[in-house]
């Protein structure tokens, strides 16, 4: 149960945060650098998660990884962009634009 005590967290407390609670997907993955939580959300709701100037989510990174230290694990957050956004397409542009290049 002590491993899955920062998943739920991270759960419970994004849900209380969002519009769309059902849209929100955390996943867990152990290895050697630690705990790995990746948080999905509706594309809706990244505002209300990062917050402005990225307060909320470094709100929620130093609880996550409160809760990991109680449990003597390094935990890490991942938020995860949603597909479409504007950033994940300026970056695919990135990509191209760097395909160019000759040397």
């Amino acid at each position: 149960m002590a491993e899955q005590q920062d998943k739920d967290f991270l759960d419970n407390l994004v849900k209380s945060l969002v519009d769309h609670p059902d849209d929100v997907k955390v996943d867990r993955k152990v290895d050697e650098m630690g705990v790995l939580l990746s948080l999905r959300v509706n594309p809706e709701d990244m505002g209300l998660i990062i917050g402005k100037q990225g307060s909320i989510a470094r709100a929620i990174r130093t609880l996550v990884r409160v809760i990991g230290l109680k449990n003597h694990a390094r935990v890490n957050l991942k938020i995860e962009e949603p597909e479409g956004s504007k950033r994940a397409v300026e970056k695919e542009k990135e990509g191209e634009d760097l395909g160019d290049l000759k040397l």
